[in-house]
């Protein structure tokens, strides 16, 4: 359902909530993700790719970071 227009004639901006819990901009600007993986069937994975999935990963796709922009508006920038 679209969202309508008060009486200024603005409409709100609300922030995608999964979004905005899945990316970071960092001090310089930079998209960051995290990994996924991590949280159940664990057990068999070696130390070392457990420590790998705790790095934030940058985004390099233009697209991406177009798409996070517009969904989570309000951002810290």
């Amino acid at each position: 359902m679209p969202r309508k227009a008060k009486a200024g004639g603005k409409i709100k901006l609300k922030t995608h909530k999964a979004t905005s819990k899945r990316f970071r901009l960092t001090g310089a600007g930079k998209l960051v993700r995290t990994k996924g993986g991590k949280s159940h069937l664990r057990r068999h994975t070696s130390k070392r790719t457990k420590g790998e999935l705790s790095e934030m990963q940058t985004v390099k796709g233009r697209s991406i970071i177009k798409r996070v922009k517009r969904l989570a508006p309000n951002m810290e920038k």
